[in-house]
């Protein structure tokens, strides 16, 4: 099997240690195990406690049943029989690729998005059809248009709610109709919802709405974990979960019992986690909203209901030679075409030191001076 390289990986990894100003994370801030255990009201010793008696044997081969009680309460009537535990969610994407994406049938993907809904399901010989959203519709996908895409050989339909790149959101009527167009030909919606949570009401998931939508996603982004390599997928259908829990056994098994433990901890206290979450990128959002006041040459369509926002500008170069002059003054930010997106860069701001992210800000600015002389 060939596959493309990953072009955000490649893009961000080898650069993201050292650089004076980094904007390309999409993480909210991550916390150390200390500010973890405060957050959580965890005693020291009684974490290293629970630590110390962990059986370092596998761990459960469907996932610690205590984590998976936490993750069915960020949904609404889940079952948490019906969610297998993976590794990350790269990994839960993956596992519900490989088991309904078929070879000989097509997958539509809503674009851009993350490279893994495209690239993955080409590789395994599947046709890709994309619905390629633009800032024009606000990062909306075309449901008109989505409807064209679909026929008797779609196996699913893939997006990104929050998207990844933009940060928009489809709210339950634009997510009723997409359920609507794949249910009149059977497909699956697999809805990678990594970055679910950040608002400040409840945030409809596909599996809330259908019961051939399988959601993925994990302690990454919006809960500060992404070192725990923890992430989950979500079904509503018995004979779904054992067509996924057959391919955990291939790539997975099963996951890290120091991993899911904390995880498990992290999720029954959701809501105080999710409070540091938002109060840390609805701050930095109005920074970065103040500082593209004073930018002539950037725009953002739409709304973001992330820790990142997709800006456009209209400087004649490449996204990808604006990215690597960035990276040259010091600042790294996520250049539009490891979305294949020309003319724009997905910006992060989910630093937990506002007075950072205006300094990463104003040096950014001072270059953005030097494209304009």
């Amino acid at each position: 099997m060939r596959i493309s390289d990953f072009k955000v990986e490649r893009w961000l990894n080898p650069r993201c240690n050292g650089v004076p100003h980094n904007l390309g994370s999409s993480c909210v801030n991550a916390l150390t195990v200390k500010e973890f255990a405060e957050l959580t009201g965890q005693k020291s010793e009684d974490l290293l406690n629970s630590i110390e008696n962990l059986d370092l044997h596998y761990g459960d081969f469907q996932g610690l049943f205590r984590l998976k009680k936490a993750i069915s309460k960020l949904y609404k009537n889940i079952n948490p029989e019906l969610i297998l535990t993976s590794h990350g969610g790269t990994g839960a994407n993956t596992m519900v690729m490989s088991a309904f994406a078929e070879p000989g049938k097509n997958v539509v993907v809503i674009t851009p998005n993350y490279q893994q809904h495209y690239a993955f399901p080409k590789s395994i010989g599947v046709e890709v059809r994309e619905l390629r959203m633009t800032k024009e519709d606000g990062w909306l996908p075309d449901l008109t248009r989505l409807k064209m895409l679909v026929d008797k050989n779609t196996c699913m339909i893939t997006m990104a709610n929050p998207c990844n790149p933009t940060g928009t959101y489809c709210g339950e009527s634009i997510l009723r109709e997409i359920v609507r167009i794949a249910d009149s030909v059977g497909a699956y919606i697999l809805c990678d919802e990594i970055y679910r949570g950040l608002d400040n009401f409840y945030m409809p998931s596909i599996v809330d709405l259908y019961d051939k939508g399988i959601c993925t996603s994990s302690m990454s982004k919006v809960f500060s974990m992404a070192g725990t390599r923890v992430g989950w997928v979500v079904t509503n259908r018995r004979e779904d979960y054992e067509v996924l829990e057959n391919w955990r056994s291939y790539n997975t098994i099963c996951e890290g019992v120091f991993d899911e433990m904390i995880a498990a901890i992290c999720l029954e206290n959701k809501d105080k986690i999710l409070e540091r979450s938002r109060n840390i990128v609805n701050e930095n959002r109005k920074i970065v909203n103040e500082w593209m006041k004073v930018q002539p040459h950037l725009k953002i369509y739409g709304d973001s209901h992330s820790s990142i926002s997709f800006v456009n500008y209209d400087y004649d170069i490449s996204s990808k030679e604006f990215g690597e002059k960035a990276y040259e003054a010091g600042i790294l930010v996520c250049h539009g075409e490891c979305f294949e997106e020309e003319k724009g860069f997905r910006l992060g701001y989910g630093w937990d030191k506002p007075e950072a992210l205006k300094n990463s800000l104003e040096a950014f600015g001072n270059f953005l001076k030097t494209l304009s002389d």
